[in-house]
């Protein structure tokens, strides 16, 4: 397996931004929330399964998974949140190792909106953390997907804070100012990558 760069951050965070950026410069990026969505179109198995334990109440008309009825659901039940998980997690595991050996840049991003919450970080060389104020985090994610703050404060707490993702980084890009400054910090951290994932190939030859 190549060399590994691990990206999140919290909802609202901006780590699509971010991750667009370093695609700009060639990097392949695997995303695991394209993935999770891939993991559940219509006529796969997992989808099938997933209408069959919760109901057609979360399908949308054209027959896609309706994600915030399915997550409202999830939300009020652990028991019902365990068994989704159990059926997803090893899917969106298969698919992004097949994607991550399939890559041909000199190192990979891996993009994990849940690296802290599954301990996933101990699985990539280097952990970058997308960083905002947890009120910059509530006002993008209402704006957004059309929320209430009460609905936005709930999905936060779901999730690992902003300590607990802080003390896995190795780098942190400080996503709360002008769109444009997103492009220096990208641009400084891809020469850095580029020079660490070369040193790890040194070190794997005999």
């Amino acid at each position: 397996m190549g060399y590994t760069v691990a990206l999140t951050g919290g909802i609202g965070s901006g780590k699509s931004t971010v991750a667009d950026a370093f695609a700009q410069l060639g990097v392949n990026v695997v995303d695991a929330d394209i993935i999770a969505r891939q993991v559940v179109e219509p006529g796969s198995q997992a989808l099938s399964a997933i209408t069959a334990r919760f109901g057609a109440g979360v399908l949308l008309a054209n027959g896609s998974l309706n994600r915030r009825a399915l997550r409202e659901r999830i939300f009020a039940s652990p028991a019902d949140k365990e068994w989704l998980n159990g059926l997803l997690h090893p899917l969106i595991h298969q698919q992004t190792q097949r994607e991550i050996a399939q890559a041909t840049s000199p190192y990979v991003l891996w993009v994990v909106p849940l690296l802290v919450e599954n301990q996933l970080y101990r699985k990539a060389d280097r952990v970058l953390v997308v960083d905002v104020p947890v009120e910059t985090q509530i006002a993008r994610t209402m704006q957004r997907d059309g929320v209430s703050c009460e609905h936005a404060e709930h999905i936060l707490a779901a999730q690992a804070t902003r300590e607990a993702r802080l003390a896995v980084a190795d780098d942190v890009i400080d996503n709360d100012g002008a769109p444009g400054a997103i492009a220096s910090d990208v641009a400084r951290l891809h020469s850095a990558y580029l020079k660490y994932a070369s040193q790890a190939v040194s070190q794997e030859k005999p």
